[in-house]
């Protein structure tokens, strides 16, 4: 049985992108401040978002689930479980596994039986996989810096201070 990609076509990741701008843009002064900051930093995101999708597709036809597989396993050289990776990327196992199974085949992640649980496997970038992942990564990074370069150093060095802040209260409240 096939199974069917939860990734969102280009088209309709456009659409929800301007329906967010829109929601937005129709706030008003009046409008409870709180609704306005949140609408605002999702639209951010998706904006951000869009852009690292449409980058990694067109320069490494990739998609943002495998970039994103591909980072936890770089930054975990022995390897991890399936159930770890799910939990860290906030997927199902199902997700992780299409992935997984796809990057098997292209020979950039290795599959094997962990020594301490044989029920269990590890996936393991391959020496391939670390190689072209480390491009990936390279051209990511200068991605993200230059949609936030247009921000001055301290305006970005301020809005990091308050997301930290932010993150803290939330993580607060839900604990």
């Amino acid at each position: 049985m096939k199974q069917e990609s939860t990734a969102k076509p280009a088209a309709r990741a456009d659409e929800d992108t301007e329906a967010a701008l829109d929601h937005e843009s129709r706030l008003h002064e009046g409008d409870h401040e709180a609704l306005r900051l949140w609408l605002r930093l999702l639209t951010c995101t998706n904006l951000i978002e869009a852009q690292i999708r449409a980058d990694l597709r067109g320069d490494f036809n990739c998609t943002l689930p495998r970039f994103d597989l591909m980072a936890q396993l770089y930054r975990h050289p022995g390897g991890m479980k399936m159930g770890e990776l799910s939990r860290r990327l906030m997927v199902t196992g199902g997700n992780v596994t299409g992935v997984a199974d796809q990057l098997v085949k292209e020979g950039l992640v290795q599959r094997e039986t962990d020594a301490r649980d044989r029920r269990a496997f590890l996936l393991r970038l391959t020496t391939g996989g670390r190689k072209s992942f480390a491009k990936m990564a390279a051209r990511h990074e200068e991605w993200v810096a230059g949609l936030l370069g247009k921000l001055s150093e301290g305006e970005r060095h301020a809005l990091y201070e308050l997301l930290g802040r932010l993150k803290s209260t939330l993580k607060d409240t839900s604990a």
